[in-house]
């Protein structure tokens, strides 16, 4: 393998743009990568985001490459590749002080597009197969209190949540955190939602990760939520347009929720766990407490694994243990 030059990173200044991202390798290798990334989008039906990210990942790898190779990359000098240059990439990775999130990401690209060459039968590399993700701490999602819950929206609606207090901008910030809590959407999903979408009727119909569609119940204080946004909003809500606006009419932004959410984590004391995610981890692990089953709550949330719903059930474990040693007298001695 070539050693690292000092002329090297001139080699950066030119490659060839998928999805936003620049990658500098030979023309056929360019091909792969938009192939891939077109499985990605249509095949796998991964959203946005996940593909930009994955992009970006595999950029990086690509750059790397073009330095320690030598040149810009080839499928040739990718069949080359030794476990050693793997744990070179990955050592660089340390270096730089990524987290372990994001290395375990990088790791996952690099396996799933070397899959995608081998499908393809483009190029062939066991070397891949040695790659080790970083151990991750196991994250347990960090509910708040029904009382809690119900003091958030309380005081949105009454206005806490934001520094422009007309009474349509309280009523919307409402609405969308009663999504997250009643319905137990992503806010992303709430705020993708379009006006032809809430129809005032029982059931939902979001639009997930991946575009993937599922229905989900909407209580009638829901409902009844959107329905007074609407009804105060100022500015024209079209049916194909957004549901939930800003200020000047435009599709609101995920932003303006987080600012409004960390007001009122001041205005109520709350922990910094309390943000709008933490709204959707409360509805699941509330309904899981309640005595809803794993199923429902997986089918609820539109996760594709129910081990990532099973998390919830440590929160309702740790929730019983702790009201145990708070009660039982034996516990306490």
């Amino acid at each position: 393998m070539a050693a690292e030059a000092a002329e090297a990173p001139d080699l950066l200044t030119s490659g060839s743009e998928i999805g936003g991202v620049t990658f500098v390798a030979d023309a056929a290798v360019i091909d792969a990568v938009e192939s891939w990334r077109r499985w990605l989008a249509d095949e796998r039906r991964s959203s946005n985001h996940t593909v930009s990210a994955y992009m970006r990942d595999l950029s990086a790898f690509f750059a790397f490459l073009m330095v320690h190779l030598g040149g810009p990359v080839s499928f040739a000098g990718l069949e080359g590749l030794r476990a050693a240059d793997f744990r070179s990439y990955l050592a660089r990775r340390a270096a730089e002080n990524r987290a372990k999130t994001s290395t375990a990401r990088a790791v996952s690209v690099l396996r799933g597009f070397f899959r995608h060459l081998e499908r393809e039968q483009l190029a062939s590399n066991g070397a891949v197969a040695s790659l080790r993700s970083p151990r991750l701490p196991h994250a347990v999602p960090r509910p708040l209190t029904t009382g809690q819950a119900g003091a958030v929206v309380a005081a949105a609606r009454d206005g806490a949540a934001s520094a422009n207090a007309q009474p349509w901008i309280a009523k919307r910030d409402a609405a969308v955190l009663l999504l997250l809590y009643g319905c137990g959407l992503r806010i992303g999903e709430a705020l993708g939602l379009d006006g032809r979408d809430a129809t005032g009727a029982d059931v939902l119909l979001v639009r997930g990760k991946g575009g993937k569609e599922r229905g989900v119940p909407v209580l009638p204080l829901v409902n009844q939520a959107i329905a007074d946004y609407r009804a105060a909003c100022p500015l024209a809500l079209t049916a194909g347009g957004p549901l939930f606006v800003g200020t000047r009419g435009g599709r609101l932004g995920a932003r303006v929720i987080q600012s409004g959410m960390a007001r009122l984590r001041g205005a109520l004391g709350l922990p910094p766990s309390a943000t709008p995610h933490a709204l959707r981890h409360s509805f699941a692990t509330h309904l899981l407490a309640d005595g809803g089953d794993l199923r429902s709550i997986q089918e609820l949330l539109g996760h594709a694994s129910l081990t990532t719903t099973q998390r919830y059930t440590e929160v309702d474990e740790a929730s019983l243990m702790a009201a145990y040693n708070a009660a039982h007298p034996r516990a306490r001695g």
